[in-house]
């Protein structure tokens, strides 16, 4: 496969799950939430009320993304359908341009709080959306805010020392790297997808030990394992099981922001 052809690939394969609501939800894009830093905000085809939202958080700057790819994180496939299946389920989606990851997550946080009634957004029911790469500033949002009431993570980097040797090879950001599983709240909603044919480094021996070290901890993990599910297995896995595992992630979000 040339470079051109893997990019283009990269860049606008959707999600595998498809919800005919989808095609009627609201979409408001670059909304400045920072000098020069925009956000694309995703609605429910009826607004007319303050809605739960959910991030989809970004671990890779966009400069490095955008040389590798060709574009902005909030521009690929995967970010797009997932905030339109997200917004489509009744929840509001926020997809966002980033310079400085860690920083900019929480500048993105703020103005949301900020701007909440003029973005019909309850600043009091807030989850995160996370994937590969972009786990460990999940991981890190969710130790250093109170602000957040829940995460899905998908096939995910979690915290371990070769996590940070990885964090230098593929680009993404690596704040929790001094964290353990201690630095977890324990009473935090937390839903882990896991790829049981995942290829990527070191990626499925550090989750597996991130879950059994948060269950010997009680925590409240959902946790559901595509035993055949390559890395990024709700773009390129069309299957029975793959679209199940979305819809339990939908309605997980949903549960936990009391949006059903």
């Amino acid at each position: 496969m040339s470079n051109e052809i893997q990019k283009d690939v990269l860049t606008k394969t959707r999600v595998v799950y498809q919800n005919p609501k989808a095609d009627q939800i609201i979409v408001q894009k670059d909304l400045e939430y920072k000098t020069s830093l925009t956000m694309d905000v995703y609605y429910p085809a009826d607004v007319n009320h303050a809605y739960a939202a959910v991030i989809i958080v970004a671990g890779y700057p966009d400069a490095g993304h955008q040389k590798i790819l060709g574009c902005k994180f909030k521009e690929t496939g995967s970010s797009v359908s997932w905030a339109r299946l997200i917004a489509a389920s009744g929840i509001v989606c926020i997809t966002y341009s980033n310079a400085e990851p860690v920083a900019d997550f929480h500048a993105l946080l703020e103005f949301i709080h900020q701007h909440s009634a003029k973005l019909k957004i309850d600043a009091d029911k807030i989850g995160l959306w996370a994937s590969s790469g972009n786990v460990p500033l999940a991981l890190s949002a969710l130790m250093t805010r109170k602000d957040l009431k829940c995460a899905a993570l998908l096939y995910g980097y979690t915290m371990d020392p070769k996590i940070d040797e990885m964090s230098k090879m593929f680009g993404f950001v690596n704040p929790v790297a001094d964290k353990s599983i201690d630095d977890v709240p324990e009473n935090l909603p937390i839903f882990i997808a896991r790829a049981g044919q995942d290829q990527t480094p070191y990626l499925n021996e550090a989750l597996d030990r991130f879950i059994a070290n948060g269950l010997e901890r009680n925590m409240q993990i959902t946790f559901a394992n595509h035993v055949n599910g390559p890395h990024a297995f709700d773009l390129f896995d069309d299957s029975h099981t793959t679209r199940v595992i979305i819809q339990q992630i939908l309605g997980f979000l949903n549960l936990q922001l009391g949006s059903t």
